[in-house]
């Protein structure tokens, strides 16, 4: 079976090489031309690993522009194309009903293909997908992952719960086929419509922030009460219970990046819309804001000697390239505008950030930002 990936990004990429790697036929289309040359040259530049040793090992793969090719020479088609955050909370995303145009526009037959949306939508988006193509005969299938950056490859061979949402059982028989020679782990496959499935992956993530929440909100009190020794202790009796588990129950920077703080609010978005009038999306949102600001006048009362502030990095999570929401940034930032000089060890970044931090070892005593 030959499977089309449109969008080869960060997620695209990944999932596309661990097909071909399971012994599928792999095309991938993606904008971006030079990047496809490079794909079809095993080149490409990373941070993410195992796949450029991936790459390099792949013999049944293929790199395109244009997406109708993909869509010509498969059944199963993937979609992981960006699906931005608009101000209101809700997801943008026209580039999914670009590639329903391009099914649209073919000037093949599409029946009984399937379009499988991967990347983030709103509740209910993949319902309207279907009902522009069911003339067609094409299938709309939700199947998005739970993975994060610098452990993409990871995170989809040993995934906690795969999603599946639709209704053609023959395509979730080819999809859990696919599932059980890509995981290491054995898949525990949920299957349902496709908007509870949408539900589902926003609702995750907004639960991971409501723990993140309460672990630095536990954290401060007990720093406010002079137990500050203590919060791992504290955080890892709470975890030791069943019910609440270790995982995430952490105190730290905050939750940010490029996935939960955008589902967060998605979340609470739709609640909105639903007429929720308590809503723990905001709740959580505005405590994560409220954090920054803790940490920010805790780190500056503990400098005593008003020395020099370092970070190890201010990526979102260490050893990734990407600032998008995150913490340590903001923690930086807010520094830098009380004053104090930066230093960030860890240069990934370099390029995205504020001049006014110094990259680099330190060369003079400083201060250095843990938690």
């Amino acid at each position: 079976m030959k499977i089309g990936i449109i969008g080869a990004g960060r997620l695209g990429i990944c999932l596309a090489l661990l097909l071909e790697k399971a012994g599928y036929d792999v095309i991938v289309s993606d904008c971006r031309h030079d990047y496809v040359i490079g794909l079809n040259n095993k080149v490409i530049t990373t941070n993410e690993p195992q796949v450029a040793e991936l790459l390099d090992d792949a013999k049944n793969f293929v790199a395109v522009i244009d997406n109708l090719e993909v869509i010509k020479q498969c059944d199963l088609i993937f979609t992981l194309v960006a699906t931005p955050s608009l101000p209101s909370g809700d997801y943008d995303v026209s580039a999914v009903w670009e590639v329903v145009k391009d099914f649209q526009n073919a000037e093949f037959s599409v029946e009984g293909k399937t379009l499988i949306v991967g990347c983030t939508t709103n509740p209910g988006d993949c319902d309207s997908f279907q009902d522009a193509l069911d003339e067609l005969g094409v299938n709309v299938f939700y199947n998005p992952e739970f993975i994060a950056q610098g452990t993409i490859i990871r995170d989809l061979q040993r995934a906690d719960m795969v999603l599946i949402g639709g209704y053609d059982n023959d395509v979730y028989d080819r999809l859990s086929e696919m599932y059980h020679a890509i995981q290491i782990t054995e898949p525990k496959i949920n299957f349902m419509s496709t908007k509870a499935a949408e539900i589902v992956k926003l609702a995750t993530n907004c639960f991971l922030t409501t723990k993140i929440s309460y672990a630095n909100m536990l954290g401060e009190v007990m720093t406010l009460a002079g137990l500050e020794d203590e919060i791992n202790t504290v955080l890892g009796a709470i975890g030791d219970d069943s019910r609440v588990g270790r995982k995430f129950l952490k105190y730290g920077y905050g939750y940010g990046g490029p996935c939960l703080p955008r589902d967060n609010r998605s979340f609470a978005a739709f609640a909105k819309k639903m007429g929720l009038v308590y809503n723990l999306g905001y709740t959580t949102d505005n405590f994560n804001d409220e954090h920054a600001i803790f940490l920010t006048n805790y780190f500056m009362k503990k400098n005593e000697r008003n020395l020099p502030f370092a970070f190890h990095y201010v990526s979102y999570k260490e050893g990734t390239d990407i600032i998008t929401e995150s913490q340590q940034y903001r923690l930086c930032l807010n520094l830098l505008n009380h004053g104090y000089k930066v230093y960030v060890v860890e240069d990934y970044v370099k390029s995205q950030c504020d001049d006014r931090i110094i990259f680099g070892i330190p060369n003079e005593e400083v201060f250095w930002i843990e938690l």
